[in-house]
């Protein structure tokens, strides 16, 4: 007889959603109350109590942001791959808890659960090669504990969603005590004109969301439809039955990748969403930098790889601001 799993913290019937989508938009907040979203990989938390996502130690801001302000959002709207168009749309509003003070086992849980649900990345390619991308595959993991979602039949957002809340007395863990000593920069200086990857976003990247603060203090994040580029801007276009976007500090998102997930490519936008008669604008301020892995198998290996001169120093020092040895990257049992 198999185990049988325990009750999960959400509606069951979402389950499935947690479980297949192969990405999720992550948002969370600048210390200054920016949201800033960008696609990863999701899982369902040991237990069924959270929804897990994950960053690389060399690149820790997710995290950093979120130790900062718990208050964090997951977007399921990914329509690429088989099933996944006919699964519903969900935003999840929850606690974020950053999980740092174990960075061997998370390293192992990251190998394990990514080539269990992702096996076409890491499919062929030699323990050696995987060894060597520590600067990668060395992990934070943030738990994010459900604590408002809502849903929709729909990718067009054109009915009222449901809606769960968890209970007034759930369990909001606390975050594992923060390093010592300051975060590095980010790794990727940014493009100095956002002009052209947003045209490059436009013409081939289909997924996009935007993602504005809402009037709690969580960020609130859907799937919306733009228009062309005119001036500084673009038209934006929610579901009528989507969520509100309050106008202000707001971050647009494009994605996309294979049918069969073996890398992605994102680009994202920060500006300011304005709402008027006939309906809202985001105003573009500048492009993030990004780290997009496009193509097939062999051009998302090489495009890592070449990543390691910048980020392999990096790897030494954010460990040992955690007390820590650089965990191995070692080949998952379930290889």
């Amino acid at each position: 007889m198999g185990t049988e799993q325990p009750p999960a913290a959400w509606p069951e019937e979402l389950t499935e959603v947690f479980e297949r989508s192969a990405t999720a938009e992550y948002a969370s907040l600048t210390r200054s109350g920016r949201p800033v979203t960008v696609p990863v990989s999701p899982y369902v938390g040991e237990g069924r109590r959270t929804l897990d996502v994950s960053t690389g130690l060399t690149y820790p801001s997710k995290a950093d942001r979120a130790r900062a302000n718990p208050k964090v959002s997951l977007l399921y709207a990914d329509s690429i791959g088989e099933g996944a168009a006919g699964r519903p749309v969900v935003l999840v509003q929850g606690h974020a808890a950053v999980r740092d003070a174990d960075l061997q086992a998370n390293t192992d849980r990251y190998m394990e659960r990514s080539a269990v649900k992702y096996p076409a990345t890491i499919k062929g390619v030699p323990g050696p090669v995987l060894g060597r991308m520590g600067y990668y595959c060395v992990r934070i993991w943030i738990e994010v504990t459900p604590l408002r979602v809502l849903w929709w039949p729909s990718h067009r957002l054109d009915e009222e969603p449901r809606e769960w809340l968890a209970p007034a007395d759930v369990d909001r863990p606390a975050s594992d005590p923060p390093p010592a000593g300051s975060s590095p920069p980010p790794w990727r200086r940014p493009p100095d004109d956002w002009r052209p990857v947003a045209g490059y976003a436009l013409e081939h990247l289909g997924l996009r969301d935007l993602t504005t603060v809402g009037v709690d203090g969580y960020p609130v994040c859907a799937p919306v439809t733009l228009g062309p580029l005119e001036g500084d801007g673009l038209a934006v276009q929610v579901g009528p039955g989507g969520p509100h976007l309050v106008p202000g500090p707001a971050c647009c998102n494009f994605h996309s990748h294979a049918e069969v997930f073996a890398g992605q490519e994102n680009r994202t936008l920060v500006g300011e969403l304005e709402a008027g008669p006939d309906g809202y604008r985001f105003t573009v301020a500048r492009a993030l930098g990004d780290w997009s892995a496009p193509g097939n198998k062999a051009r998302v290996a090489l495009a890592f790889l070449a990543k390691g001169p910048r980020l392999g120093p990096r790897l030494k020092a954010e460990a040992a601001r955690r007390g820590q040895s650089v965990p191995k990257v070692r080949l998952p049992r379930s290889r």
